[in-house]
């Protein structure tokens, strides 16, 4: 197949090159000065077709691939100057000619050219036109932005533009489930969508707007075509399929309507094909829109997560997957100067997994070998409302709410084999993991604009957050030595309870001075509090149905943990020629005080954290940034508990009440460059953390059980982290890229009273290519090598990837995914190879609102895939049954 995909590109390529001349030269003003971002396209005057569209370099360079023997006419504009027309004929031969625009700002009237630039800029807008890179096969957002230059779409359903993560994704002006881009790539319809903009510099407060460093921040708005606003638009699909054993279905009826006043959108799915609209895992990250708002603050008091480490990783593929699924998200505008929106999201999914793994101990080479079946419930809610007030340009009132509850059970039948010291122990071991978390995020913001010099923004965010997990292993031998503990049963039935509670507020006001056009002064009075209280049990069920509570001090915690941070920052942005330049630092007042077994525990201390943030503007689309932050990370209340608490029911864990923070040091670097002359785009980041006072791990490890509990290393960590990336297009139909990315650690830990230093090295390179023609096949082909190396191991996963699309007969589209895995370690005692292959068929007369679709997945019958981890103190090295190949038949109707 790899060879039939480098022919089908070879053939284009020289048909594209054979058949085309060049007209290329420079677009200037009256004064002979370059013109950058200028548009130029031409029209074929016989066939009424765009046939290249250009925008200049920062010489004011373009370059159009033309047809011989043919007569243009060639249309130029820019932003603020008067467009121009002008005819062109070809002959055999590439042509070159300079173009002069006149200044006087006045836009013809009468152009009879009804063609759009493909890409335009607008300021720190890009806008693609969405017709211009369709083929005839998208069926969703997420198609279209995979063929826009610039734009990626991920495995995880996020959208990067430029290398930068797309942090808001609106359709026309309005949020579409905001803090999450995945059901929007997902499901928004392909033939609704006219333009798609990308919003570089985004800030939402249009008050802070230039007073705060919004490079990293990118929006996406979907503007929709005239037909689909103001009237519903969707589809409903049903299908059914066979699979080798039984049967397969999928139901999935989407919504939409638009108007200037309102919008609601409604998505369900109902399916047993592994269609996972959002995993527990994009449940859990999911932020409703909130912002990090003490990002300048230089503290970082994190609240982590209880769960019990519910399998969520292969989710995706998992051997078995049925899910129920249904969304809605509105907004409304009940005046022009008050806006309503939010969604309700509930999603219910059964899961098998079946997994093989081996895991390996680092410092003694012992090893546990499991064959595990688990069995997942998860039932998941999220429920967001935010209102936005803005009775003028001055003033902005913004609240929010976030919910979140979900219900969580996992039973695993494992067969473990442990092997120490050579010798060899196999047992059965049966656990039962429960949870249902809840928790409800709150966010109230005030913006007043006093005067141009003046600005005020108070920003006050609330988390509540209830934890229950419950968690049973039921073992043949004895685990641990717990006090109290009856030995001798038949089966070693451990329990734990545990209760989490969280109540944490932040609040901060910020003052902004603007000392000139071009610096401004940010003063910061801010306060973090945090209550958290830890209460865990550990019991025993006895053979006879006795229940055993292990009742001593260090089998039990009641835990309340009190944390205060006050500060005051100080902040100067200034610009000054090519450079925007922002100094900081802040004061802190820290107070932690943790009660436990009848006594507190307090700390208090103050200190001073510089950061520092320099942009330097190489060009217009070309700049380098470097960011420097020296932050104080704090640990919540489950580093502290002092009593045991089950990890697992091979690990152990106890806290450490005397703690202290950690100090990060963070370097980070980052270049980018943009070029809409032929759609180059480069873009490099490296970033450097060296934390100091490091919470680390003391593990004592008797065969393969872990007994551990923090302290602070007077060692530091180390992690560098880079990534770079190059792509462009060539002569429209083609895009290529090349990417690397690597992340090295160094960790210390004590292992068996023995200092372990271990390091860990990934690295991920991928090359692709894919053309974008619009009555021809379409392929993408592809490579990806990925090394992970860890002390002591080293794994590789070779890739090579292809993708097949094709629009014919005005009817047919054709679509095609092919991968290879080649997945082994160093010394070839793991070498694996395995392969996916899918296919669809659809039939959809022009114009008509009925799709017929044959679809298979897995064609090949792949049982499995391979990964690895590494945890600091072990490897591991497992194996996932996915699910079989599985042919459905389904039917849309497009409203």
């Amino acid at each position: 197949m790899n060879k039939i995909v480098f022919l089908f590109a070879l053939l284009f390529t020289s048909i594209s090159f054979s058949q085309s001349v060049r007209f290329d030269g420079f677009i200037q003003d009256e004064q002979k000065n370059p013109l950058e971002m200028a548009n130029i396209m031409a029209v074929n005057n016989a066939t009424k077709a765009m046939d290249s569209y250009g925008i200049t370099n920062d010489k004011g360079k373009f370059q159009l691939t033309l047809k011989p023997n043919a007569s243009y006419t060639v249309k130029v504009s820019y932003l603020g100057m008067k467009s121009k027309e002008i005819a062109v004929s070809t002959k055999a031969e590439n042509m070159v000619q300079n173009i002069v625009l006149d200044g006087t700002g006045i836009e013809l009237e009468s152009v009879e050219i009804v063609r759009e630039m493909p890409v335009s800029i607008k300021g720190d807008t890009i806008v693609y036109n969405a017709d211009s890179f369709k083929s005839g096969t998208e069926k969703k957002l997420e198609d279209v932005l995979k063929k826009l230059p610039g734009v990626e779409v991920n495995a995880d359903g996020e959208i990067e533009v430029e290398g930068k993560k797309v942090s808001k994704l609106m359709v026309e002006g309005k949020d579409f489930f905001d803090g999450d881009t995945k059901l929007g790539v997902k499901n928004i319809p392909a033939d609704a969508i006219d333009k798609v903009q990308v919003l570089r510099n985004y800030n939402e407060v249009s008050a802070l707007k230039g007073l705060e460093n919004d490079q990293e921040n990118v929006a996406m708005n979907i503007k929709l075509k005239e037909g689909k606003k103001n009237f519903w638009f969707g589809d409903v699909t049903a299908g059914i399929g066979v699979a080798e054993l039984d049967s397969r279905y999928i139901i999935n009826p989407k919504l939409f309507y638009y108007s200037p006043k309102y919008s609601i959108n409604l998505i369900t799915n109902f399916n047993n094909i592994g269609e996972l609209p959002l995993t527990a895992q994009d449940y859990f990250k999911f932020t409703g829109g909130f912002k990090n708002m003490m990002k300048k603050g230089g503290s970082s008091f994190n609240v982590s997560s209880n769960d019990l480490g519910i399998s969520v990783l292969r989710n995706n593929r998992a051997k078995e997957i049925e899910t129920k699924f249904g969304a809605t998200n509105f907004s409304y505008s009940p005046s022009k100067t008050w806006n309503l929106s939010g969604f309700g999201i509930l999603s219910s999914s059964k899961t098998d997994l079946e997994t093989k793994s081996q895991t390996t101990i680092l410092d003694s080479g012992d090893q546990q070998k499991r064959d595990e079946l688990t069995h997942q419930k998860n039932n998941l809610g999220l429920f967001n409302l935010s209102s936005s007030y803005k009775p003028n340009t001055k003033f902005q009132f913004d609240y929010d709410i976030l919910t979140k509850i979900s219900k969580q059970d996992e039973d695993t039948n494992l067969l473990r084999e442990s092997v120490v010291n050579n010798v060899s122990a196999v047992e059965t071991i049966l656990t039962g993991k429960k949870q249902d978390p809840t928790s409800v995020n709150q966010n109230l913001s005030l913006y007043y604009t006093q005067s141009e010099k003046n600005v005020f923004a108070f920003e006050m965010q609330h988390l509540y957050q209830d934890e229950n997990p419950f968690y049973n292993a039921n073992l043949q031998s004895q685990p641990f030595d717990f006090s109290g503990y009856i030995p001798g049963q038949n089966r070693n039935d451990l329990n734990q309870n545990r209760f989490v509670k969280t109540n944490k507020l932040d609040a901060k006001l910020d003052y902004y001075y603007m000392v000139t056009p071009k610096s401004n002064f940010n003063i910061t009075l801010g306060n973090t509090y945090s209550y958290q209280n830890f209460n865990s049990h550990i019991f025993q069920m006895l053979d006879n149905g006795d229940r055993n509570d292990l009742n001593t001090p260090e089998n039990n915690n009641d835990v309340d943990y009190r944390f205060d941070d006050a500060f005051v920052g100080f902040h100067y942005k200034i610009l000054t020629g090519k450079f925007t330049l922002t100094p900081g630092v802040s004061l802190h007042s820290y107070q932690m005080t943790n009660r436990q077994e009848g006594t507190d525990y307090s700390q208090s201390f103050t200190k001073i954290l510089p950061d520092f943030f320099a942009l330097y503007q190489i060009k217009k689309s070309e700049t380098l940034t470097y960011n420097f932050s020296l932050t104080n990370d704090f640990t919540d209340i489950n580093q502290l508990a002092a009593g045991y608490v089950l990890s697992d029911y091979s690990s152990l864990f106890r806290g450490n009440r005397l703690l202290e923070n950690a100090t990060s040091q963070v370097h980070s670097l980052r270049y980018f460059k943009y070029n809409m002359f032929n759609f180059e785009n480069i873009f490099a980041n490296a970033t450097y953390t060296k934390k100091v006072d490091a919470i680390k791990t003391k593990a004592e490890f008797t065969g393969i059980n872990q007994s551990s509990s923090p302290y602070n290393s007077n060692l530091a960590d180390e992690t560098f982290s880079g990534m770079g990336n190059y792509g462009r297009s060539f002569l429209k139909n083609y895009k290529a890229s090349v990417n690397a990315s690597l992340n090295w650690s160094k960790f210390n830990n004590i292992q068996n009273n023995e200092l372990a230093t271990t390091e860990s090295f990934v690295q991920s390179y991928t090359v692709r290519a894919s053309t974008n023609y619009k009555n021809l096949p379409n392929i993408e082909f592809g490579y990806n090598l990925l090394v992970n190396k860890y002390s002591g191991s080293t794994y590789y996963t070779d890739k090579p990837f292809a993708r097949l699309d094709y629009y014919f007969l005005d009817s047919f589209s054709f679509v095609s995914e092919y991968e290879f895995y080649h997945y082994y370690n160093g010394n070839k005692t793991v070498d694996n190879e395995y392969d996916f292959l899918s296919a669809s068929l659809i039939y959809q007369k022009k114009n008509s609102k009925w799709e017929y679709k044959v679809s298979a997945t897995n064609l090949l019958n792949t049982t499995y895939l391979n990964d690895d981890s590494f945890s600091q103190f072990s490897t591991r090295v497992s194996q996932y049954t996915v699910q079989p190949r599985y042919i459905i038949f389904s039917m849309k109707y497009n409203l």
